[in-house]
């Protein structure tokens, strides 16, 4: 150690076993947990002090051995197998006290790596529950470490681990650490042996996992109660979000009118109102929406019901040729396609990787939904049916299942193209259900919330300045001022590119929005407030109507159902997010994927928007 003040830390251990509970309760960092594996897929770093002794950690990807040829599970084993100058002052060991005996068996590995190790027993709330009860002192004599009990989802415990951080620790001299031998069946009949002497079972298994997973991984009711979870989802979206949504609108219609009354007529007072105020309002008007989609699905995952469904879409996802390790990235791209994208590393079949990649995209995300909103919103009438059945809020899973559906025929495609023939297996253990914790899922509603504001804000501050300027400027003997936007800047180049877009049923104002969406999916929804806004008050309702009373010189209404249609599955399909093709290029190190990408999913968005426009 080269400074006797500072010691570095590892966490490491299997996938669920609570390691970035504990990295967060120890950093005061917000990083997200699940309870379900595969959560975490890089390392994550922090630093805290304890006393006079400052402390960096590191949080590795949950792993079950080291010698997994998955991406995820390789970068956490070469954080501690390259170890050569002797950086890892410590490794804590987390091991789930409710299943012990799966645990050590990782532990049997690392602790042969003779390092300094502590064994961190997490989750004993769990134990007790199960009715096992541990003997730690004696496994603490038995192994010739420390070890600290503790619940991280409560933060108890937390307080003496940090205590014990400072003290010196030892390395493992349990035949566990002695063995040389790699037989798994040997080192389970070590650990048996172990476990005999230091834990026992008394009383009932007070856990309803079983009794809850007869009804919901059902090999028949299993996929309905899936649909149904799903549909009360994506009801409460647009029910729970109508006054919320109501309260922005208001708000933004207040600024408006003030801004009116108080600013002097200029080009900063138009552009103000008909450029930022516009393009932020038609943005913002959707926080509700997403924040209440993000709470409602951390609830899930919380809960461990998310795990069940990427144990009952296994069984479907098998027949497209998907793997069984991509039920997890897929189903994490209803949120968002980067991180999914990086959630990939856990496959170790390299083709069945890049199919699940090139696929998941598809999965309908966050930043679509105020589109989907958006559209919706004038397409279909604000009906209640049976009381309960919203019809907006069935169109709008009935996008999110289109989504679903796109995927797994995009991956047989690819399958049959890449001649992919491997055959996956895909082991999940089951997390036992649990309540949610509130604060979490507050936390993890707001930091999703805030980030969607703050990423897409500075898009779209930097793009409705853009928009404003060149849709209120034309050349005409220099750069003047127009208050005909089809003369303007904007307008040239949205009749440049109109015959392109035209059988789709898209207008030259649509194919703007198509071009500045490229930077973000969200971005459409800002660019068309902005476009609508002028001779408008500015609010969202408004340009809702200037959009629904727009006409062709024919007298033809614009965003007539045809249009809305095309328009909706245009953007179920099209790749408009740059950031997720970057990720691609940086998770395959080839441009060919990300441009493929662009390629096949563009002109499918165009075939499909060119159908469905014609059909209807």
């Amino acid at each position: 150690m080269s400074d006797q003040n500072f010691k570095h830390v590892v966490l490491a251990g299997n996938p669920n076993s609570g390691k970035t509970t504990i990295f967060n309760s120890l950093t005061g960092l917000k990083q997200k947990t699940g309870n379900i594996s595969g959560t975490t897929v890089e390392i994550k770093t922090g630093n805290f002090r304890v006393g006079k002794t400052n402390f960096s950690i590191q949080d590795l990807p949950g792993i079950y051995g080291l010698s997994s040829s998955s991406k995820d599970e390789k970068i956490a084993q070469d954080a501690i197998l390259s170890n050569k100058e002797k950086l890892i002052d410590l490794l804590v060991f987390v091991a789930d006290a409710s299943n012990l005996r799966r645990h050590l068996y990782l532990f049997s590995e690392l602790s042969r790596l003779k390092m300094p190790i502590l064994l961190a027993l997490n989750m004993s709330d769990r134990a007790k529950k199960k009715g096992i009860e541990i003997d730690v002192k004696r496994l603490e004599q038995e192994l010739g470490i420390r070890i600290v009990e503790l619940n991280a989802r409560k933060n108890k415990g937390t307080e003496v681990l940090k205590s014990e951080l400072k003290k010196e620790q030892f390395i493992c001299h349990h035949h566990l650490a002695q063995s040389k031998s790699h037989d798994p069946e040997e080192t389970y009949s070590k650990i048996d042996h172990l476990l005999n002497s230091v834990q026992k079972t008394v009383g009932k298994d007070k856990r309803r996992t079983r009794s809850l997973d007869s009804v919901f991984t059902h090999k028949t009711w299993g996929f309905p109660i899936f649909l149904v979870i799903l549909f009360i989802v994506f009801q409460a979206v647009f029910k729970l979000a109508e006054i919320p949504m109501e309260w922005v609108e208001s708000g933004f219609e207040y600024l408006i009118d003030l801004s009116s009354s108080m600013l002097p007529t200029s080009w900063f007072k138009q552009l103000w109102i008909n450029g930022i105020l516009a393009g932020l309002s038609g943005i913002i008007v959707f926080i509700p929406q997403i924040a209440i989609l993000f709470l409602l699905l951390s609830i899930l995952e919380e809960t461990g019901y998310m795990a069940r469904v990427s144990f009952i879409l296994d069984r479907v996802m098998r027949v497209f040729g998907l793997s069984g390790k991509s039920v997890i990235p897929i189903m994490s791209g209803a949120a968002c396609a980067i991180p999914a994208i990086m959630a990939t590393r856990n496959i170790e079949n390299a083709k069945s990787r890049i199919i699940t990649i090139m696929v998941t995209p598809l999965m309908s995300c966050s930043a679509r939904l105020p589109i989907y909103t958006l559209v919706i919103g004038m397409l279909v009438p604000q009906k209640t049916y049976l009381g309960v059945i919203g019809a907006q809020g069935a169109a709008l899973m009935f996008m999110y299942f289109l989504g679903i559906v796109m995927t797994l025929v995009a991956a047989w495609i690819f399958k049959l193209i890449l001649r992919d023939k491997s055959v996956n297996n895909f082991l999940m253990e089951l997390p036992d259900y649990r309540l949610p914790r509130w604060n979490n899922l507050l936390t993890v509603c707001w930091t999703k919330s805030k980030s969607f504001v703050v990423e897409a804000g500075k898009i779209i501050l930097i793009v409705s300045v853009l928009l404003w300027f060149l849709s209120s400027y034309q050349l005409d003997g220099g750069i003047t001022y127009t208050d005909n936007i089809e003369s303007s800047f904007a307008g040239q180049i949205g009749k440049t590119i109109e015959p392109l877009i035209e059988p789709l049923g898209f207008n030259w104002k649509i194919g703007i929005a198509l071009i500045t969406s490229f930077a973000a999916r969200e971005i459409f929804v800002g660019t068309i407030s902005t476009l609508y806004a002028s001779g408008t008050d500015g609010s969202l309702s408004a340009i809702k109507t200037a959009m629904l009373n727009d006409v062709y010189p024919d007298g033809s209404f614009v965003f007539s159902v045809p249009t809305l249609v095309s328009l909706l599955l245009f953007y179920a399909f099209a790749m408009q997010c740059m950031s997720t093709l970057a990720v691609v290029y940086k998770e395959t190190k080839q441009i060919k994927w990300p441009l493929i990408q662009l390629v096949y999913m563009s002109v499918l968005a165009y075939l499909v928007s060119l159908l469905a426009f014609n059909l209807f």
